[in-house]
């Protein structure tokens, strides 16, 4: 279930490749919360993202054939859909949830890992997630999964198999920023597979700077749908992610402790 635009080789010249597909795009963006599906369709479209989540257990893709679908506003010819396997806090519910996805979305094999480990924080259930990629992987899936942003459990995840690995930046839906750039540099450096931060951005800068950081990508949905205006948020994210991916491809000056004119003296006529 993947969009024809993802089938050839992006004219940038700097392809997101998950799963052995070229995207234009390094922004995800998540399908709920939205007032209604016009402002998710339109959200979307502004974002420029052309692969999107889509929580299974809360979203209509076919289970309810009397009910509007997301496949109406959001065709599956244009964009290549994610399901989630969002509000599962056990391995068994993932697995399950992620070969229903399979079933309604014709074998469609790429799914966002998620196993839940508190309701209050969101935080990831780590032995369960590990319990559910091990089966989906086994399974023919193609895992993108959501963890803490460990650098060894992602090292191990990448190792696993998974396609992806999608470090939280904070807890899912708090708009809490990057609160440790730190693990997630650690974890682009010794990354063998994509890297997407999952879960914590707020607005622009912070996927600026996650893009600066050297992520792949990003990963977002509450950001642009809680906005006070999200088709305009979109499309500020959409800006911010192109910017953060040329200013790490540029290479930022040096810090220095000491301010240098951006005009040196030397040479002058006077």
């Amino acid at each position: 279930m993947t969009a024809q635009a993802t089938s050839t080789t992006p004219s940038t010249g700097d392809p997101l490749i998950i799963a052995g597909r070229a995207y234009r795009s390094r922004l995800l963006v998540g399908t709920g919360k939205y007032k209604d599906l016009d402002e998710t369709r339109r959200a979307v479209e502004a974002s420029g993202a052309e692969i999107v989540t889509v929580a299974i257990r809360r979203t209509n893709i076919g289970q309810n054939p009397k009910e509007p679908s997301l496949l109406d506003v959001l065709p599956a010819s244009r964009y290549t859909y994610l399901p989630n396997t969002a509000g599962c806090y056990t391995a068994d519910d993932a697995v399950r949830t992620c070969r229903l996805a399979r079933e309604l979305l014709d074998g469609h094999t790429l799914v966002k890992l998620e196993v839940l480990g508190d309701e209050k924080t969101l935080f990831p259930d780590i032995p369960q997630t590990v319990q559910a990629a091990e089966i989906l992987i086994k399974d023919g899936f193609q895992v993108m999964v959501y963890t803490n942003d460990d650098p060894i459990m992602a090292k191990r995840f990448a190792e696993m198999g998974c396609v992806a690995v999608m470090p939280l930046a904070a807890p899912i839906g708090s708009g809490l920023g990057i609160r440790n750039p730190y693990n997630l540099r650690f974890i682009v450096e010794a990354a063998t597979v994509p890297i997407l931060v999952d879960a914590g951005v707020g607005t622009a800068s912070d996927a600026a700077i996650a893009m600066e950081l050297g992520c792949d990508g990003v990963l977002m949905n509450t950001a642009i749908a809680a906005a006070a205006d999200p088709v305009l948020m979109a499309s500020a994210m959409k800006k911010a992610i192109e910017a953060g991916r040329e200013a790490y491809r540029a290479g930022r000056m040096p810090r220095k402790q000491y301010g240098s004119p951006s005009s040196p003296l030397g040479g002058t006529f006077f």
